[in-house]
């Protein structure tokens, strides 16, 4: 028989934990080289794409576009034309647990879930669950009460149910190790609880003959929800508050089903709410609820916790930019292919003071509470894309031509704004650079990027009065804010730096040496 393979999800860096599929580039039954593109990845930072280790053929995809797994969890499998299905299924049944699997749920599991009232009768003598689920038992009445917790039973591996199946067994107490499961591998889904407690006398509601009640919309804060991204992008579009949404997905996330079947649920009702809000007189105030993605919340904690951990000082030092401005000017007249930017003459001189001053090129490693101090300046540059911020990493830029680092931003920049970026090029870095200038914002100061030790605010060139012996006149100023961490910099040594990068900035022909 032809060997079988399989598709996992990669680690793209040493932070990454799990992947979501965004979308498959390839359909079953496509064959593929190596290095061919198979499928996007999102992960907290970038959408990557997945490159084929080896060449074959896609024949089953087992994670569906918007599953979320860990790193080296499966997603597809692969193997040659001559290979058969059945070999294909008897494989992934062999997988067991490491197989990737979409939750078996249903509309009418969904609306079993929200509307079965508790009839289910308790045993007056509580039943021991079997030991063995090889040969499943039927319920009988008087099976239904349990002594422990569901919880227990799954740590055992003792059930396999469907996510609907576990929440209504624990609610109503009843004993999912004498139902008998109809699904895949013998799952045991909402349906099958219903029929065994009806054959064995108890009562259950016809799912079918069930009328759902209208349905009040959540306002609470969804934010803390799991979700998908996808689920998270379409609940966002369509305005949907995420604990209005059933959880299906796998480890307990609202997935894109969840929030489609709140959507075709509320959309019947669309027509009759635009008609009660034409009659209202007064325009009324809305309060739209954006779910943090998961970049953002990768942000959010990488921040935090700098904040929190790094002590910050902070220097502030004008800079004088007219003649650096000035050389810019005349290097883009007579070069045409090169078109620098204020930004990467600053970048430029940043990296000069770096190695001039070397105690600044430094990260802290907080589990070996040591410095590590870089040779060259690695340079990592804040960049705002549509879901957060992001910092490619100039690499090297101490010994690279402005013209170089032009070209390197350029190219960093558009690859981080389309998701095409490689872990290692926006991972690490030796000191930060963020620049609002091109907004207007004169000052401003910047969080540390752990584990960096400090990190540059630059804000916008504008012309300022300035004193110059004695005689007031008009210069073009450049106000740069650095914070430190004072674990491993002091004041003297960031004032060193500063000083340091003024004299390379206000003198630009040093940087061009």
């Amino acid at each position: 028989m032809s060997e079988i393979k399989t598709l996992e999800i990669p680690k793209w860096g040493l932070s990454m934990e799990e992947g979501t599929i965004a979308q498959w580039l390839i359909k079953e039954g496509d064959s593929f080289n190596k290095g061919d593109e198979i499928c996007e990845i999102e992960t907290t930072k970038i959408v990557n794409v997945l490159e084929a280790p080896f060449a074959g053929t896609l024949r089953k995809i087992l994670a569906k576009d918007g599953d979320t797994l860990p790193v080296g969890g499966l997603i597809a499998v692969c193997a040659e034309s001559q290979v058969s299905d059945a070999e294909i299924e008897k494989f992934i049944a062999s997988l067991g647990g490491a197989a990737a699997k979409a939750p078996e749920t249903s509309s009418e599991q969904s609306k079993a879930e929200t509307s079965v009232p508790a009839v289910v009768e308790k045993a007056e003598q509580p039943m021991t669950v079997a030991t063995s689920a090889s040969v499943p038992l039927k319920a009988t009445k008087g099976d239904y009460a349990v002594p422990e917790s569901l919880q227990g039973y799954q740590a055992s591996n003792e059930l396999f149910a469907t996510p609907h199946a576990l929440r209504l067994a624990e609610k109503h107490n009843v004993n999912l190790a004498k139902v008998t499961g109809s699904g895949r591998e013998g799952r045991i889904s909402v349906q099958d609880i219903q029929k065994g407690v009806q054959a064995a006398g108890g009562q259950w509601p016809d799912v079918k003959q069930q009328h759902q009640a209208k349905v009040v919309k959540s306002t609470a804060d969804d934010s803390q929800v799991l979700a998908t991204p996808v689920a998270h992008r379409l609940a966002r579009q369509w305005g949907i508050n995420l604990n209005d949404c059933r959880v299906s997905g796998t480890r307990g996330r609202v997935c894109k089903e969840d929030v489609e079947a709140v959507y075709n649920r509320n959309n019947p009702t669309a027509g009759s709410e635009q008609s009660t809000q034409c009659a209202v007189a007064q325009p009324q105030s809305t309060i739209t609820t954006v779910a943090m993605n998961g970049m953002r919340k990768a942000i959010a904690s990488r921040l935090q916790a700098a904040k929190r951990n790094a002590p910050h000082f902070r220097l502030v030092v004008d800079l004088n930019v007219e003649a650096l401005q000035n050389l810019r000017k005349q290097i883009n007249e007579t070069v045409p292919q090169v078109k620098l930017s204020i930004n990467d003459m600053l970048i430029k001189a940043a990296a000069a003071a770096l190695i001039k001053v070397p105690e600044v090129n430094v990260q802290f490693d907080e589990a070996t509470q040591s410095i590590l101090q870089f040779s060259q300046a690695d340079i990592s540059v804040a960049v705002a894309i549509p879901n957060g911020l992001i910092t490619p990493i100039v690499k090297a830029a101490n010994q690279k031509s402005l013209a170089q680092i032009s070209d390197d931003m350029r190219d960093l920049a558009t690859r981080a704004k389309t998701g095409k970026l490689q872990p290692d090029e926006f991972q690490g870095g030796s000191f930060s650079i963020s620049n609002l200038g091109m907004l207007g914002v004169k000052q401003f100061d910047a969080i540390i990027n752990p584990p960096q030790g400090a990190i540059m605010a630059l804000g916008t060139s504008e012309p300022r009065a300035v004193v110059e012996n004695g005689n007031v006149v008009v210069r073009e100023i450049v106000t740069a804010t650095l914070s430190c961490d004072h674990r491993v910099i002091d004041g003297a040594v960031g004032a060193k730096f500063l000083a340091s990068f003024k004299q390379f900035v206000e003198n630009p022909a040093l940087i061009l040496v």
